[in-house]
């Protein structure tokens, strides 16, 4: 029993050492210091100033050169080829008048002999024919009648004879003209894209010589949206032809890796939109397009070259030029207030491509938030303390439309 009360006793000592500990421990802790919590840091964005101005847009295009004039060059009369020019050849200039092909000419110049002597007979006739009828007029005067027959007076054979020489003379133009065209002369400038005859063939009346087109001027067809044709002045009407304007454009082509550039005009558009495209069709004009620069090494502009076209558009006013990376939901963007909130407007576009877009529907002196923001909430305030950009008035771009022709940016 007094074991029993001495173990009892050790262990409510050692208990209560315990919990005295434990109390001690717990008193004596450092209290935690109290943070104290900072407001949330606003987002930096870049601002900008919309500033609007009368811009003049260049809108993109594509197409491929080809000649204005394009013919068959085929022979009117037949016979053998007895000579060939040099130039006669794919891919050969040559200049108007040239002689490209020589036919066998004897049977022609057998022709305008036979002629020259039936104009030689007729006109004999006619000289026989005027002197009878003078001394038909004097015989009748010796019978001292006034009144003649015209049969007596041989008018009606004198209106033959004159008329089988006007007959004859019309076959003698007519053999000569066949005689000139033995020789194939080009009709106007330009080069040879194919051929088709040769040395030593006979030819029959509609036999093609050679496919040749000019080389003054050659085109280019450019296609067009709807929205695209109503930037700029195309002459559609004829009215107006007489003081049409004829927007200028530029075609260029990279070539080796470098940019060559041409300088054309807009002369005209085709007669009709395109049905399956929907797409207006404008024609390019460049003048000399084979004519070299010695002070440049720019090459010509080859038939079948495929080029991009900027052309010049009317002038558009109160317009600005954003970038397109901060739109939001295609024609939305996020504008200030001057509590520097954020809040979404809606723009009306005129153009878009892919880095870029054109807006006439913004005031002076708006404040647009030119950062991207990746999820903003209307009425977030944003630290405006970064430099400030201005929408400047760069040319305006445009891309070619959705087509066969284009697979390039979305068109607004």
């Amino acid at each position: 029993m007094p074991l029993f009360n001495r173990q009892g006793k050790i262990t409510v000592a050692v208990l209560m050492a315990g919990i005295l500990f434990i109390i001690a421990i717990a008193t004596l802790k450092s209290k935690p210091e109290k943070v104290k919590r900072l407001p949330p840091a606003l987002l930096l964005v870049e601002v900008i100033d919309a500033a609007p101005q009368t811009l003049r847009p260049r809108i993109k295009s594509q197409g491929t050169v080809a000649p204005r004039r394009e013919i068959d060059l085929v022979s009117q009369v037949s016979g053998k080829v007895v000579a060939v020019d040099q130039s006669y050849a794919s891919g050969s200039f040559f200049r108007r008048g040239d002689k490209l092909i020589q036919l066998e000419s004897s049977d022609y110049q057998f022709a305008v002999i036979r002629a020259k002597a039936q104009v030689a007979k007729a006109e004999e006739q006619v000289a026989l024919e005027k002197g009878r009828s003078r001394q038909a007029k004097r015989e009748w005067r010796d019978l001292g009648d006034n009144t003649a027959n015209a049969l007596f007076l041989r008018e009606p054979q004198l209106a033959s004879a004159k008329a089988a020489l006007e007959s004859a003379r019309a076959d003698l133009n007519k053999a000569n003209l066949d005689l000139s065209r033995t020789s194939i002369l080009t009709p106007f400038q330009g080069r040879i894209r194919q051929t088709f005859v040769d040395l030593g063939q006979y030819i029959t009346p509609g036999t093609r010589i050679a496919k040749i087109y000019s080389t003054d001027v050659v085109e280019v067809r450019l296609p067009l949206s709807d929205r695209q044709a109503a930037l700029i002045d195309l002459p559609v009407n004829f009215e107006d032809a007489q003081s049409a304007y004829y927007p200028e454009v530029v075609l260029q082509r990279k070539v080796g890796g470098k940019t060559y550039r041409w300088q054309g005009k807009i002369v005209r558009t085709e007669a009709s939109i395109d049905i399956q495209s929907r797409m207006t069709y404008a024609v390019a004009e460049v003048q000399n397009p084979f004519k070299t620069d010695p002070n440049s090494d720019r090459p010509p502009l080859s038939i079948g070259l495929f080029v991009e076209a900027e052309i010049a558009g009317r002038q558009m006013p109160n317009a600005i030029e954003l970038p397109k990376n901060i739109l939001y939901r295609g024609n939305e963007v996020l504008v200030l207030n001057d509590n520097d909130e954020v809040s979404f407007i809606t723009l009306s576009l005129v153009q878009s491509d892919t880095d870029s877009v054109v807006t006439t529907s913004i005031k002076s002196g708006t404040r647009i938030v030119g950062t991207r923001i990746a999820l903003p909430v209307p009425g977030m305030r944003v630290d405006t303390s970064s430099a400030t950009a201005t929408a400047e008035s760069s040319p305006i771009k445009s891309t070619p439309p959705k087509s066969s022709t284009s697979n390039s940016a979305e068109l607004l």
